[in-house]
């Protein structure tokens, strides 16, 4: 199955990227890559992940890659990763 990434988890990985880059660019290229590889995960096996706690939708799971949440909504064509969040940043309400 496809692995689509929204602009909403770019932008998150763009943030992602610019903050720790601000000290070392050579890490954060790092964290972003180890991000983008573990989402590949999901494309096989779209259930391995857990269901999101906050979140009562057996359709929305996510994959921890310490210290991030790959937050991500199975569709019939395609995977949708929503957010990438540190956690321990808050959800919102909805997705």
């Amino acid at each position: 199955m496809k692995v689509h990434w929204t602009e909403n988890a770019i932008e998150h990985l763009a943030n992602i990227y610019e903050y720790i880059g601000i000290n070392s660019p050579t890490y954060a290229k790092r964290v972003i890559d180890i991000i983008t590889r573990r989402s590949e995960q999901i494309a096989g096996q779209p259930y391995s992940g857990r269901r999101v706690p906050e979140y009562d939708a057996d359709d929305i799971r996510e994959l921890i890659e310490k210290p991030y949440r790959i937050i991500y909504r199975i569709k019939t064509d395609q995977i949708d990763v929503l957010a990438v969040i540190h956690g321990s940043r808050l959800l919102p309400n909805e997705v």
